[in-house]
């Protein structure tokens, strides 16, 4: 096949992929966005079961549609389980951010929104890098998972510590070059306050989240890595894996509620 023709391919997957799941996404920004309110159990249930069966019905297609068939159907289902399974340490870090900055349970769903809206961006970043690093130097693929067993040993290891997210460089560099009130101003991440433009505590509870994501990006994309080289299989079960994290997140905080020692 002549290279250009399979690079327009590329792209018409790639391009058509990100725009279906554009697509996806904006009902929230024109109905959740709009009206604030708290998500509960039956909803958050619901919503995970909708991503997880449009992951499984591109699952299907990817079977059936790519070159490879079967085999490209089971590394994307081994990559989705294995980012899903990496993923869950997200919920409980959410639950301790939204817990730290006492986020209103009406505003959580717009911080988990461009939360994610984020990370799939970095993921996408990551991706391309890691993509290149490997063709370029094959023997990267042996760093990345040296790095994974490190890590793991790592969180054997570490004892437990109190969470403090604005201890973090991301958000100390923030709040020295840009005033924070101390109080929330509905859903706003922005506001005027004496003619000077601040940001308010749930901006700073989105940066918790944005660079929090750094560190799990960091393991989950030697993670897939590992299973797949393809590189579209690779962005899409990465990208199905996250999206569901937002109701995966309700659903953890409404069982957290109903059992109280198992926090």
């Amino acid at each position: 096949m002549n290279p250009l023709s399979m690079l327009d391919s590329q792209l018409v997957l790639w391009g058509g992929f990100t725009l279906f799941i554009l697509a996806m996404l904006a009902p929230d920004l024109g109905l959740f966005q709009r009206r604030p309110h708290v998500i509960g159990m039956k909803e958050a249930l619901a919503g995970f079961a909708l991503w997880t069966g449009l992951a499984l019905l591109f699952n299907m297609g990817v079977v059936w549609f790519h070159g490879r068939g079967l085999e490209a159907g089971l590394e994307f289902f081994t990559g989705f389980l294995v980012e899903k399974s990496l993923s869950i340490d997200n919920v409980f870090v959410f639950l301790l951010i939204f817990n730290y900055f006492r986020v209103p349970p009406a505003y959580q769903h717009k911080v988990l929104f461009w939360g994610i809206v984020g990370a799939v961006g970095m993921r996408v970043l990551f991706i391309v890098w890691g993509m290149a690093l490997m063709e370029r130097f094959h023997w990267t693929i042996y760093v990345f998972g040296t790095f994974l067993v490190a890590t793991g040993i790592g969180m054997m290891r570490k004892k437990e510590a109190k969470y403090d997210p604005e201890k973090h460089w991301v958000i100390r560099t923030f709040q020295r070059f840009f005033p924070v009130i101390d109080r929330y101003e509905g859903n706003r991440f922005f506001t005027r306050q004496n003619g000077r433009f601040v940001a308010t505590p749930l901006f700073v509870a989105l940066l918790a989240i944005e660079s929090s994501d750094i560190i799990f990006v960091v393991d989950s994309i030697p993670a897939i890595f590992a299973i797949t080289p393809d590189p579209f299989i690779v962005y899409t079960s990465n990208i199905f894996a996250m999206l569901g994290l937002r109701a995966l997140y309700f659903a953890v905080a409404g069982f957290m509620q109903m059992f109280y020692f198992m926090h």
